[in-house]
């Protein structure tokens, strides 16, 4: 099988991942004249359907926020207006703006990186300077990054595996693993398998933790239905960061697409639409999953209790400006209904993958509660 990095990537795909938006309707403001016109009306509107029309509003930043957390959600919020910004560097497969991120991180977080292979698959090999720490000793953590299964490595691996490799003393193996548009579904959980295949010569499958953020946060979900599907042995825990396991139609699903979306990324993720509530889109917007079922429990392990209920347990993050957030919250609640032991923390004012950012509290507390999650679920 060809097995070729994804860091061989054309630029620009960055800015096409984050630009699965479309166009809408705005709602204008009218001047108030008693004598020419009517003043904007302040009403919502419910239809018969049960849509919601919501007039336009001023949403402020959250007073919850750390000061930090404030300023950082305002820059990213004009950062994501500027085409100029979203440009990709191909160096790191992403934005100028996360290599600011990097930099930071490697600063406050120094950690060894080995260039090698797992599984016939390309990796990156993290470990502490000095060596994993002696309660680490036995356990692995593997990372899949971020990008809409189209980008962002080396980037977004280096942001979600580095603190938790400096932090929490663990060695974290970054996957490589195969995305669009040159591969489709289910290429990327293939990959999955095969460095956790090779992984379990050395690990206990309950020593082993499998986390990622955004598409490596679905990643992570599928690969559990896919482990299952190919009689591999579950892993000791996992973490659902910045994405759920449900369907990934209309952008990542729920109401998330029209109102966190809006105020997290200052853009719609999802279309305007006139289809009734209950119909199913037949394809998800994401060019790696068009040629497959989005309903298929490979794809969405929400759709098949069978699948879900042999989930090991589960931390999921997500913010309450993050267009994930519904994803994030319904699979919590289907996790918890089938008795999965399930673990959701929801930032107030944080966006998709907020944490990437070492510099708000905000972003230092998740670290920590993902290596306690870790540290509390792992066989020793």
């Amino acid at each position: 099988m060809d097995t070729m990095p994804t860091s061989q990537r054309k630029s620009g795909r960055f800015a096409a991942a984050c630009a699965m938006a479309f166009s809408v309707m705005a709602i204008a403001a009218c001047a108030s004249t008693p004598a020419a016109t009517s003043p904007p009306s302040s009403n919502v509107v419910v239809e018969a359907d049960g849509t919601v029309l919501v007039p336009a509003m001023s949403v402020p930043v959250s007073d919850y926020l750390s000061p930090e957390g404030k300023a950082y959600l305002a820059d990213h919020l004009n950062t994501m207006q500027n085409p100029e910004l979203l440009k990709e560097v191909e160096e790191i497969g992403a934005p100028m703006f996360l290599k600011t991120y990097m930099d930071r991180q490697a600063e406050l977080y120094p950690v060894s990186k080995t260039d090698t292979s797992i599984g016939g698959i390309h990796v990156y090999d993290y470990t502490p300077v000095g060596g994993v720490s002696e309660a680490q000793a036995g356990r692995v953590l593997i990372d899949l990054h971020g990008g809409g299964f189209m980008t962002c490595w080396p980037a977004c691996a280096e942001l979600e595996s580095v603190p938790l490799a400096s932090l929490g003393g663990f060695r974290v193996v970054a996957v490589d693993y195969r995305q669009a548009p040159e591969y489709k579904f289910p290429a990327a959980s293939e990959d999955v398998a095969k460095v956790y295949t090779e992984l379990l010569k050395t690990y206990a499958p309950e020593n082993i933790g499998i986390y990622g953020c955004s598409a490596g946060g679905m990643l992570t979900g599928m690969s559990m239905a896919w482990f299952q599907a190919h009689d591999l042995p579950m892993p000791g825990a996992i973490g659902i960061y910045c994405a759920g396991a449900a369907p990934p139609v209309k952008g990542f699903g729920g109401d998330a697409n029209y109102t966190a979306t809006a105020i997290g990324e200052g853009r719609f993720m999802a279309p305007p639409t006139e289809e009734p509530a209950s119909d199913k889109p037949a394809r998800s917007l994401m060019p790696y999953l068009s040629e497959v079922d989005p309903y298929d429990p490979l794809v969405a392990p929400t759709e098949s209790d069978e699948t879900l209920s042999r989930f090991p347990p589960t931390q999921i993050i997500t913010g309450t400006r993050g267009f994930e957030m519904s994803a994030a919250v319904y699979t919590h609640s289907r996790l918890v209904k089938l008795g999965v032991e399930a673990d959701l923390h929801v930032w107030e004012g944080m966006f998709h993958g907020f944490f990437y950012n070492p510099d708000v509290p905000e972003s230092r507390d998740a670290y920590k509660v993902m290596i306690d999650f870790f540290n509390s679920h792992l066989g020793s």
